[in-house]
């Protein structure tokens, strides 16, 4: 538990920190949104993000990131536990929002800085709400603003997938953007496997092939979340191991 109270504290010192160049960022962020502005923008949450999880004794292995096309995209990413959101933000190396739930909004700070990158905060229980979000994430889409989605729509606290939800996937396809699956695995074991208490771990995140809006044009939303669900969970140790065992049945047969 003494490690977790360190943890918390460095995170609350390092957002407190950021201050001033919040300051910086808010200015900043009233200009015409260019790569260059937005990178500026994101180096903090980026740097913060990197130090905190670098402070659990965790390390992250990223893959496939050449695959990632130019412009704004959605990466559609599985969800297995709170750090997913620092692992992006600090290993992706490229400016990102995030479809938030409602409660990240009353962090003092954090909702600033998040505001700053074009994160759409979404209340899952007020269906009205969460129509005006995913506009809003469209819309971000549309002026250059990657944004980053968990269609699950909640931790899985495990490396077992729940199934994506097909609703938010409009994002991509109302936006006409590509799509970028995401695999993340190991952020569970954490903060979710500790019932609460911070320990080191080990991440990786594969970034799988992207999805143009003509290869996806014509798939009904349900078909494309199912799709993108295989994607993503192909590259989970267990899916990994299943596929292995039944090669191997098939072989000897």
């Amino acid at each position: 538990m003494l490690f977790s109270i360190r943890i918390y504290t460095y995170a609350i010192i390092l957002v407190i920190g950021s201050l001033f160049n919040l300051q910086k960022a808010k200015k900043l962020y009233r200009k015409t949104s260019t790569e260059e502005i937005r990178e500026e923008i994101f180096h903090t949450p980026k740097t913060v993000s990197q130090k905190v999880i670098k402070a659990t004794g965790t390390n992250v292995l990223l893959t496939g990131s050449e695959k990632i096309p130019e412009g704004p995209v959605l990466y559609v990413a599985n969800h297995q536990g709170l750090f997913d959101i620092l692992a992006f933000l600090g290993h992706l190396d490229k400016p990102i929002g995030f479809i938030a739930k409602k409660e990240i909004n009353k962090l003092p700070i954090i909702r600033t800085w998040m505001s700053l990158l074009n994160c759409v905060f979404i209340d899952r229980e007020d269906r009205r709400q969460s129509m005006k979000a995913i506009n809003q994430g469209i819309e971000n889409l549309k002026n250059g603003h990657s944004l980053v989605i968990f269609p699950e729509g909640t931790r899985s606290r495990g490396n077992k997938l729940n199934e994506f939800k097909p609703g938010s996937l409009r994002l991509a396809t109302k936006a006409n953007v590509p799509i970028v699956p995401v695999t993340i695995n190991g952020t569970y074991k954490m903060l979710e496997e500790g019932n609460g208490r911070v320990q080191g771990s080990s991440i990786t995140m594969t970034i799988h092939d992207a999805i143009f809006p003509e290869e996806y044009a014509s798939l009904k939303s349900a078909d494309l979340a199912e799709h993108l669900q295989h994607i993503v969970e192909s590259a989970l140790p267990y899916r990994a191991e299943r596929e292995k065992e039944v090669k191997v049945a098939i072989t000897t047969q």
